[in-house]
């Protein structure tokens, strides 16, 4: 009898999941669909964006901060993408819930998939960023090394992590809507502590205080953008030191998001 409820269980956990992933799949195509749609450029501007920021953003930090990073537009592309990775993915789950409610009120779904959902449409959109990465390496004759084997690892690290804000965000904007704009403006803050356009050495050349260094290190952020230039710019594998901050920050935000979700879901019904 045991045996048989046993199987009954993992039979059943095995169908939901295979309907979530299945519902995963749909939406996700869905979006990529409709940001497409009558677009005269299409995916040619997922990769057109990202060399048009680069080149601005090159003159302009180049002429401010007088960078001598070697190679300061790939650099300077790796740390954008990968931050807005982040950033595009967590913006679109903060709405996830509130934007599947006429669908939520009719059909039981679990409501986790949404905003991992949006998650992984990002992931899509930043596939296209790397073929831009490319082109940076080709221009500057940079040769991808046996380091990139790391990208997946590096990728799925910051995904987790993603996930995690996604399920805080997506829960608390159900019950206060003003989170939609805070969160805008935690990221602007967020860009300006992460390198991005300037690198640690900086700060330790022109004698920033050590807290200061403290919080830049501490920073999610800081560890993903130095995993992701250290197998592609650098050519070597990560630190240590960075593997470790990447792996702790995804798994602390993917416990804290789910706890955080499932406490709250049950009342997603009477806010949305």
């Amino acid at each position: 009898m045991a045996d048989t409820t046993e199987g009954t269980f993992v039979s059943h956990a095995r169908n939901d999941f295979e309907k979530d992933l299945f519902v995963l799949k749909q939406l996700v195509t869905k979006d990529f669909k409709i940001k497409y749609r009558r677009s005269f450029l299409g995916v040619a501007w997922s990769v057109l964006n990202p060399l048009l920021m680069m080149v601005v953003m090159s003159i302009v930090f180049s002429t401010l901060l007088g960078s001598n990073i070697e190679n300061f537009p790939l650099y300077l592309i790796l740390g954008n993408i990968t931050y807005s990775l982040m950033s595009d993915s967590t913006s679109k789950a903060v709405t996830s819930i509130l934007d599947a409610a006429p669908l939520l009120k009719k059909v039981k779904i679990d409501r986790f998939v949404f905003p991992v959902q949006k998650i992984l449409f990002a992931l899509v959109n930043f596939a296209f960023s790397l073929i831009a990465v490319a082109i940076v390496m080709l221009w500057f004759r940079v040769v991808p090394t046996w380091h990139i084997i790391w990208l997946p690892v590096c990728l799925g690290l910051l995904m987790v992590f993603c996930i995690g804000i996604g399920l805080v965000l997506s829960a608390a904007t159900v019950f206060f809507r003003d989170v939609i704009h805070l969160w805008s403006v935690v990221l602007t803050a967020w860009n300006y502590i992460t390198p991005v356009f300037w690198d640690f050495q900086m700060l330790l050349d022109r004698g920033a205080p050590s807290w200061t260094l403290a919080i830049v290190k501490a920073n999610p952020m800081y560890g993903f953008v130095t995993f992701m230039r250290d197998i592609v710019l650098w050519q070597q594998n990560p630190s240590l030191g960075i593997l470790a901050l990447c792996t702790v920050w995804a798994v602390v935000m993917l416990v804290f998001g789910i706890i955080v979700f499932r406490k709250t879901e049950h009342k997603f019904i009477l806010y949305i």
